[in-house]
């Protein structure tokens, strides 16, 4: 019988630094389409994590759509669904010594476990160049199946995989309602998380607006230390044209008053390629939303290997980062590009990080509690 899904890729890196994105929960929802492989994680409905892994990561890509039952239109169309562990998952995929290699521009995620690729025995360039992955799920039901192929070694996998739960959707996104959409080099914002990651924050303070400064800035507050603040300035009359030309700089409140800003140069560099915000009437003109941090500090895996990120929100505060990561396929180590080196043409992917704003009362909530944690 022909297995119902099949899938090989020549470089299992690829896969491994995008399902690590999405590495802060243990397990992970896995829908079959034609087009690819979704991987959906999430916890308490608050955080979600989406990562696709598209055919074209694969050299070799076999999908059998299974036959439809029960479907109340014919329209409907029913792809595999299931759940698996994604720790096993990423374990088995740097079996061989995959490891988890420094990202240029030293934007190597901290907060992951560290080691040192150089001490095994595996990551030789010469192995590294000769390295294979094969899943396969055979039909509804049947074990998620991995082979890692290296230098004539070849290890098998089979994961359990278990039924996803009837009430499992995503977090909704109001694309018809965005009033928030900022691109910019994933960089910038993961500076300014590891910034603000730096005074023990509990929540996040986003403020956004399109007619005064600051016009898009990022806080910390609820921490044992003064709240923090990191501004986006955008200068829309910067000499050498029309575009768009920013400087990030730092305001800390330190004792309760501010900084004084740096003062912007007309030769500042670009920070945003799209700035749109546009609140609605009832909002006023600045969108001020609150998350708490260490949601958003769950992405800092996906900034750090990231190019671009493309920052969203709806009417609702839904955030969304959206992470654009160009892999190189000419890389013999499979080592993601960082922002600022140029390389070769190569697939890329996105992974999508979802969140659920804090409402009024769960934000006095925590800075109540860690006032009395901090006394």
């Amino acid at each position: 019988m022909e297995p119902l899904f099949t899938g090989v890729s020549s470089n299992a890196h690829h896969l491994y630094t995008l399902l690590s994105c999405i590495g802060f929960a243990s397990k992970a929802t896995v829908q079959i389409t034609p087009d690819g492989l979704r991987f959906s994680v999430e916890e308490a409905r608050v955080i979600q994590g989406l990562a696709f892994l598209d055919r074209a990561l694969f050299t070799s890509y076999t999908f059998t759509q299974e036959p439809q039952e029960n479907n109340e239109s014919s329209d409907e169309v029913t792809y595999p669904c299931f759940v698996v562990s994604l720790t096993v998952l990423l374990e088995t995929l740097k079996i061989f010594g995959i490891n988890d290699l420094a990202e240029p521009n030293g934007t190597r995620d901290t907060s992951l476990p560290q080691t040192n690729p150089a001490s095994s025995a595996f990551s030789a360039p010469a192995l590294l160049m000769d390295r294979s992955c094969t899943l396969q799920y055979a039909q509804h039901g049947a074990p998620l199946s991995i082979a890692i192929t290296e230098a004539g070694v070849k290890t098998t996998c089979e994961l359990v995989t278990y039924e996803p739960e009837d009430d499992q959707s995503d977090i909704p996104l109001q694309r018809d309602a965005i009033i928030m959409k900022i691109i910019m080099r994933s960089a910038w914002l993961h500076n300014a998380i590891a910034e603000l990651d730096s005074s023990n924050p509990t929540i996040l303070k986003l403020s956004a607006c399109a007619t005064r400064e600051p016009y898009f800035a990022l806080s910390g507050a609820g921490g044992p230390f003064s709240e923090s603040t990191v501004e986006f300035s955008v200068d829309q009359h910067a000499e050498g044209g029309n575009e768009q030309a920013s400087q990030m700089h730092k305001v800390l409140t330190e004792d309760g008053t501010s900084r004084p800003r740096a003062t912007r140069t007309k030769l500042a560099p670009t920070v945003t390629e799209t700035f749109l915000v546009s609140p609605p009437s009832a909002m006023g003109e600045r969108i001020r939303e609150s998350y708490r941090f260490g949601l958003i500090r769950k992405s800092a895996r996906a900034m750090s290997v990231a190019n671009k990120v493309s920052i969203r929100g709806d009417r609702q505060g839904v955030l969304s980062l959206q992470f654009m990561i160009e892999l190189d396929d000419n890389n013999p180590t499979g080592r993601p590009v960082g922002a600022g080196v140029k390389a070769a043409v190569g697939p890329v992917c996105f992974v999508d990080f979802r969140f659920v704003p804090l409402l009024d009362e769960e934000e006095a909530e925590m800075q109540l509690q860690a006032a009395v944690d901090r006394k």
